[in-house]
């Protein structure tokens, strides 16, 4: 079975340029009232592909007849939402999904204050004997 890697490639990035559009991951652009929201998203990709052929014929390993071939290929992507460029009149601003600012900060502090708190909780009780 013969593989035209350069048709295989060619078709993989036909389909990336019709799959990993913003769009099609987290949407389109839209208004807030007067801010437009253009969401942005991080595309990444590993590709790999190898093959080779061999003989029956070797030293150490017995005669066999023939020859074999052989290949393979794989490939992984991700794709996540990063944030938003967000536009007011003539000001463009970058608001990142992953932040540590505001409610969500706090949000996640809560865990290490419950601790603390249970670890002052346990320091203060009696000790029994």
């Amino acid at each position: 079975m013969a593989v035209n890697l350069e048709e295989a490639v060619k078709q993989l990035i036909d389909f990336l340029k019709t799959e990993t559009k913003t769009e099609t991951v987290v949407g389109q652009q839209f208004q807030l009232g007067e801010f437009s929201c253009v969401p942005v998203i991080r595309l990444g990709m590993g590709l790999g592909y190898g093959g080779g052929e061999g003989h029956g014929d070797m030293s150490g390993k017995g005669k066999g007849e023939g020859t074999g071939t052989g290949g393979g290929a794989t490939g992984g992507m991700g794709i996540s939402p990063i944030g938003f460029l967000v536009t007011r009149g003539d000001q463009i601003s970058f608001i990142s999904t992953h932040t540590s600012k505001g409610l969500g900060a706090a949000f996640e502090k809560v865990p290490d204050l419950l601790e603390k708190m249970l670890e002052k909780k346990n320091d203060k009780a009696p000790v029994s004997q």
